[in-house]
Parts: C-alpha cells; structure tokens; sequence
C-alpha cells in the first residue's frame, strides 16, 4: 500500500489532471480547502470517510494489499549505529 506522501501525490496529480484548484474541489465536495492541502501534503490524520470522498472526487480508490516490509542495507545499518566524531 503506498505511503500518505505517495497518495497525496497521486491526488494532486489527479485534481490537476481533472482542472480543479484546491478551491474548486474543496467546494466541489463540501471539504475544507485547508483538509485537502493535507491530504496532498501527506499529513492528514482526519476521517477515512472525508479521505475516501477526496480520492472518490479525483476518480481513485484504496487497493488493500499485504505489507511489504524492507530491511535496510548494511551500509546504511552501519551509519545509524555511528558516533559522530566531534
């Protein structure tokens, strides 16, 4: 499933693709224009409901899938763990 960063994106992309301005849409669907700036920033934490209508208003839908997890790369496990020589 894609990250809230990676929605907000595709929504944005969507809502442009479609000619509305976060306005336009806001008062379209009857959210706040503010609400749909999170969305698309990735920093909503509201209602799946207002979500939902978002993604249904710029014709996208939620796919659930299992997780993925990824384990960082031993490079990068080796430069958490470092003290910072000062």
């Amino acid at each position: 499933m894609a990250s809230r960063v990676e929605i907000g994106k595709k929504v944005r992309i969507e809502r442009k693709n479609l000619g509305y301005t976060q306005q336009k849409l806001s008062e379209l669907i009857r959210i706040n224009k503010t609400t749909i700036s999170e969305i698309e920033n990735g920093r909503f934490t509201g209602s799946f409901d207002i979500f939902e209508r978002v993604l249904d208003a710029v014709g996208l839908q939620f796919n659930v899938s299992p997780k993925q997890h990824s384990l960082p790369h031993w490079d990068e496990i080796e430069n958490m763990f470092s003290e910072d020589d000062e």
